[in-house]
């Protein structure tokens, strides 16, 4: 009780400080890409976060996962080091690693595959400037998915920097960055290595990754964008533990048991190599009307020794996308008009061996599989008299696969899913300036991956269905004076065929549709401006609340002989409650100061085990040494500040009740930023 005491002392402190003010831009301003149709914040239809610089600043070198937690309805999980989930509303039902039913976006391009996999954790935390968080189906231009969207976005300015730190566990970390204008190219360099040999055993993680972009500005009509990022990421997995196993050595990977070999002892872990690269062309025909085209491509080499077989997968991607844009201004009426196509096509050649100590042993088997994906989309935006705001999208999305069973024995098919329809409708009305009220009814729908069609129990699961559903949503801004901005939302979101994973008695994956969920939920932020404190000892103070409350039930859900209708989702807490307290003492020494609540979470459809709630926090110290053109900024980060006991990332519907996957105690990083 003694830290939610101190929270409360601490959200007082920030009010009687807020009287003193200074006429910084307002929080409700804050400008969203939305994919390349700007707007304001506080008119904006959609359900957006926006991670900020600050809290950018709050991750250690290897995850994003700090700044997402601050984000309200949003949740990164870390299962083991270099393996984390991203949920948005919930939508980690389906993932036992990776990022699915998320559509993510890397500036223009696309890091998500046609299925809908995507490898977030190839992506260095340093490489990314900026993040705005799509919760909630969003269809149109995003297409198809029930979680949401996150756009991701590199480095626009000029900038020469390296960065170098050292921490617990061995961990080490440098990066350099070199952004530069010679005269109409925008060229980017980014480089990053990252090793740890982490606080579990068989939990050592090697990251490598370049990362080159040129945006070329031909015309004054006209953009050539070209990228290309190369990642290497190389981590062991120590495997999930019983409760008693990690209350007796909460350090120990999966041990062996009479019929089946540890996670240390077959080398479990994941190798994956993957180069993405692509061009992307924007063009402004006439004043009013602009054409967009993107091609890209992608490959990735992927070996994964479990503990029951040797998996290596070769992936092949392409994709494209283009829309063409039309703007009309009337005297009190302006409009904006979209039309476009996005698809990918997903080559997998996957092949399975006995495994022999984390040496390929014996074919099990050799499959392979094809996957095409896309949507056709319109919106249009109408702003009316600079106080009503609409959106509206309707994108019409298709999904199909191809199958192919090679060794041990020869089959084939193939299957196409129903083309969907998803219309989506927002509304914002601006009641006053900084103050908005919104509304947003949508359809989402979300295919099968292929990773959730050929799970890790390497049957072709061809009986998997698209989850699909209806979200209904309203919210408020508020912008209080100068000083303090607040946000409110409540979303009704009922899903059919919800996707569900499940494991069987050797720790292979598979997965099921669950019938329908119902997810109602509340989403805060309270947040405030960097306060100037006119003080040589406490010079600056900012603030920042956030919270989701969640009622989220499985509805006529039956598995086998068990009725779990009415029990509450699978591995989503009720409740969740982030801050970040920013000090500044005398106008140099940053002072961050975060904290992490997670109520208990249900680890099983039949809702008998959960997790403890816990609270985390979190301190960074920041101190900045300015030597001419050149500026050092040194920093201390402590994660896991009161040495809580607690796992960051459960796998649930394990079997063998093993669930848990303990995350580190107390742990330091000391670094040096340094800024030519």
């Amino acid at each position: 009780m003694t830290k939610f005491y101190f929270l409360a002392f601490t959200f007082y402190t920030s009010i009687v400080f807020s009287q003193k003010k200074d006429f910084a831009t307002l929080i409700s301003e804050v400008r969203i890409n939305a994919y390349k149709k700007p707007t304001s914040f506080i008119t904006s239809t959609k359900s957006v976060s926006v991670v900020s610089e600050n809290l950018l600043n709050q991750n250690p070198p290897e995850r994003l996962l700090e700044s997402i937690n601050q984000i309200a309805g949003a949740r990164m999980e870390e299962r083991s080091p270099g393996s984390y989930r991203i949920s948005l509303r919930g939508s980690t039902l389906r993932s036992p690693f990776g990022v699915r039913n998320v559509k993510v976006y890397l500036d223009d391009f696309i890091l998500s595959d046609a299925s809908g996999n995507t490898y977030f954790n190839v992506i260095s935390p340093e490489l990314i400037n900026r993040m705005e968080i799509f919760k909630g189906p969003e269809s149109g231009d995003f297409g198809a998915a029930t979680g949401g969207t996150v756009l991701l976005q590199t480095q626009n300015s000029e900038n020469t920097s390296a960065n170098i730190s050292i921490g617990s566990y061995g961990t080490f970390n440098e990066s350099i960055n070199f952004s530069k204008q010679f005269g109409k190219h925008f060229f980017q360099i980014f480089q990053n290595y990252y090793r740890t040999d982490s606080y579990r055993e068989q939990s050592a993680v090697e990251r490598k990754q370049i990362f080159l972009k040129d945006n070329f500005q031909y015309s004054k009509n006209a953009e050539l964008k070209a990228m290309i990022l190369f990642s290497d990421i190389d981590y062991q997995t120590p495997g999930g533990l019983t409760l008693e196993q990690m209350q007796l050595n909460r350090k120990q990977a999966r041990p062996k048991t009479a019929t089946v070999p540890g996670a240390k002892e077959q080398d479990a872990g994941i190798r994956n190599k993957m180069i993405l690269a692509g061009i992307s062309h924007e063009f402004k025909i006439i004043p009013n009307l602009s054409h967009f085209v993107l091609v890209q491509g992608s490959y990735v080499d992927f070996e994964n020794p479990f503990i029951t077989n040797y998996e290596n997968r070769f992936e092949s991607n392409f994709a494209l996308r283009t829309h063409i844009n039309y703007q009309q201004n009337w005297k009190d009426i302006s409009a904006e008009w979209r039309l476009g196509f996005e698809g990918g096509t997903n080559h997998i050649f996957v092949k399975n061996f006995d495994n022999n100590k984390g040496i390929e042993g014996n074919p099990q088997n050799f499959d392979k599989l094809k996957n095409n994906s896309g949507f056709f989309f319109v919106s249009q935006k109408l702003n009316f008299s600079e106080k009503l705001f609409s959106d509206i999208s309707l994108s019409l999305n298709s999904n199909a696969y191809e199958w192919e069973k090679i060794f041990p024995s020869s089959e084939s098919g193939k299957t196409k899913f129903k083309d969907q329809f998803l219309p989506n409708f927002g509304l914002t009305y601006l009641i006053g300036k900084g103050f908005s009220v919104r509304g947003k009814v949508g359809k989402g729908n979300s295919a099968p991956t292929n990773e959730e069609i050929r799970s890790s129990n390497q049957e072709f699961n061809l009986n998997l269905v698209p989850e699909y559903g209806w979200n209904k949503e309203i919210g408020i801004k508020k912008q209080f004076g100068n000083t303090i901005f607040a946000e409110a939302s409540y979303f009704d979101f009922r899903m059919k065929d919800a996707i569900v994973r499940r494991q069987n008695d050797r720790g292979q994956e598979f997965f099921v549709n669950s019938g329908e969920t119902v997810q109602k939920g509340v989403e805060l932020l309270i947040e405030s401006k960097n306060f100037n404190l006119k003080n040589d000892f406490f010079s600056h103070f900012k603030f920042r609340f956030s919270g989701s409350f969640y009622d989220f039930k499985f509805q006529n859900y039956q598995q086998g002989g068990s009725d779990f209708s009415g029990n509450d989702l699978t591995g989503v807490p009720k409740t969740t409650i982030n801050s970040l307290l920013n000090f500044t003492f005398f106008n140099k020494l940053s002072v961050d100061y975060s904290h992490f609540y997670t109520s208990k979470i249900p680890l099983n459809d039949a809702n008998t085990v959960w997790s403890d709630s816990n609270l985390i926090g979190n301190i960074q110290f920041r101190y900045p040494v300015q030597f001419d053109k050149t500026r050092l900024d040194l920093f201390l980060q402590i994660q896991n500040l009161y040495n809580t006991d607690y796992v960051l990332g459960f796998d649930i519907n394990a079997f063998g009740n093993r669930y848990y996957n303990p995350a580190a105690k107390r742990n330091f990083v000391l670094g040096v930023k340094v800024e030519f």
